[in-house]
């Protein structure tokens, strides 16, 4: 007889979500998860809660409001006299944020009577998986299981030729200096590098990122990406684009790194250096080998559209299987995978998960590009509208960026929403939505949206679809 209905490995959004909802279904469930936090103490949560979005947004939340206090509150007549930052106290709040949202986890867990079993979990065959704990000297302890979810996640690249030097840090490391770094270095112009070089910057960094291809976020909407190149740029980072890096060399006082692009080869010198190139899955360490489990050269776990593996009765989600590395992608995949386990038929729209950069002003997008679509030969209308154009923008001060749709021509059906301004991972929902319901460019523009709101730029850009935009 089995110990458990299901074992889920992996704690973060897609496997704590998939345990929690496995027991709501009323199958017996275990969660193994192996992180422990900086005091040596097991964490729920994986890296979203303990080292990834949540610290990373609390960071970004802290640092925007100095940002704002030193650049734009006396256009508010708000006087700040002799103003500054204590990083002991901004990490420190960084750090309740992060035990409040994983203390929580472990509550929900005994709330639904989720096991969770502390320590490393690998397969072991036959549906079996064997827990090591972090004890030194322990035994390790196999449990048997009709179903397990795979949920490993992924860590950090690491770059060959890279020395191991305290002043060169993955995302981890960026999330806990205890001191501004007069200079920093950005290896990497995604997601990670473009937040947390956003956190150093405004505190004063002086920020440079290295972006190894020749356009700036080549996977987004070109015209807006342009717009979050020029507005970082004014905000004081320094983004270098065909920047090839050739070697980086640390010594007691900085750090080198020599990189060639169009004009020739390049020294750049920093205090700390932060490399932000991708992400790679876990699934090295599962004992894939020796259970057989199907695994492809990148180290994605190979499965089908319902996430299962090769492996009768064995499941993997969220990083470390195909598609967009994102929790909340990682989540819908779980709650799918427990749902299917109990015998329903859940579906995961994977065209419609939402993308964000939480840089200020935001960026968020949903469905094609403009050159995804061009490149495919889809005939599409666009309507674009700028926050500038926006009464609620215009009161708080947050006038950058604009709002795209894109909408098959002979259906008006909306293909693609791109939102880069204020609030935009908020803002982004809407279209998601609409989407979901295979929605037109003019459902969106015959909605009343409350006024004055940041929505309503979603609402125009709707209605400039069809050339009718009210306020430009």
């Amino acid at each position: 007889m089995a110990d458990f209905d299901v074992i889920v490995i992996g704690g973060g959004p897609g496997g704590y979500v998939a345990a929690i909802r496995c027991a709501q279904l009323g199958l017996k469930t275990a969660c193994v998860d192996e992180y422990v936090n900086e005091k040596g103490a097991p964490s729920l949560g994986g890296v979203c809660l303990n080292i990834g979005c949540i610290p990373s947004k609390a960071l970004l939340d802290t640092t925007h409001h100095y940002y704002r206090a030193q650049h734009e509150f006396a256009d508010h007549g708000i006087k700040t006299k002799d103003l500054s930052i204590n990083i002991a106290t901004m990490m420190k709040r960084k750090k309740k944020v992060v035990d409040t949202l994983t203390e929580g986890v472990s509550m929900l867990f005994l709330k639904h009577k989720v096991t969770w079993l502390k320590g490393r979990g690998v397969l072991a065959g036959d549906n079996r998986v064997c827990v090591t704990e972090h004890v030194k000297g322990a035994e390790s302890q196999e449990y048997q299981a009709n179903n397990i979810i795979i949920a490993t996640g992924s860590t950090p690249v690491e770059l060959e030729g890279v020395p191991d030097d305290d002043k060169i840090v993955n995302s981890t490391g960026a999330l806990s200096f205890d001191e501004v770094p007069k200079r920093l270095g950005v290896i990497g112009g995604g997601v990670v590098g473009l937040e947390l070089g956003s956190v150093w910057s405004r505190l004063g960094s002086k920020t440079t990122v290295l972006v190894r291809g020749d356009k700036f976020l080549k996977t987004v909407d070109q015209q807006i990406a342009k717009a979050v190149q020029a507005d970082l740029e004014q905000q004081g980072m320094k983004i270098c684009i065909g920047a090839k890096l050739v070697s980086v060399k640390a010594t007691a006082k900085q750090v080198t790194v020599i990189y060639k692009d169009a004009e020739g080869e390049k020294k750049l010198h920093v205090d700390r250096l932060l490399v932000a190139t991708g992400r790679t899955p876990n699934s090295g360490d599962l004992g894939v080998d020796v259970v057989g489990l199907a695994v492809d050269r990148r180290g994605f776990i190979e499965v089908d559209d319902d996430c299962r593996t090769n492996l009768p009765g064995v499941y993997a989600i969220g990083d470390v299987v195909r598609g967009p590395m994102l929790a909340h992608k990682a989540s819908e995949e779980g709650v799918a995978v427990a749902e299917r386990i109990a015998g329903q038929q859940p579906e995961v729209n994977y065209g419609v998960i939402p993308f964000v950069v939480y840089t200020w002003p935001e960026l968020a997008w949903v469905g094609a590009t403009r050159e995804q679509l061009q490149a495919d030969g889809v005939d599409f209308k666009e309507g674009v509208f700028p926050f500038a154009a926006n009464g609620r923008a215009h009161a708080s001060g947050d006038t950058n960026g604009l709002v795209k749709i894109l909408s098959e021509a002979k259906t008006d059906k909306i293909i693609g929403v791109h939102i880069y301004g204020p609030n935009a991972s908020e803002l982004i929902s809407e279209a998601v939505i609409a989407m979901e319901y295979s929605a037109s460019a003019e459902d969106i523009a015959r909605i009343v949206h409350a006024h004055p709101t940041l929505s309503e730029a979603l609402h125009e850009a709707a209605l400039a679809v069809d050339g009718r935009t009210i306020h430009i």
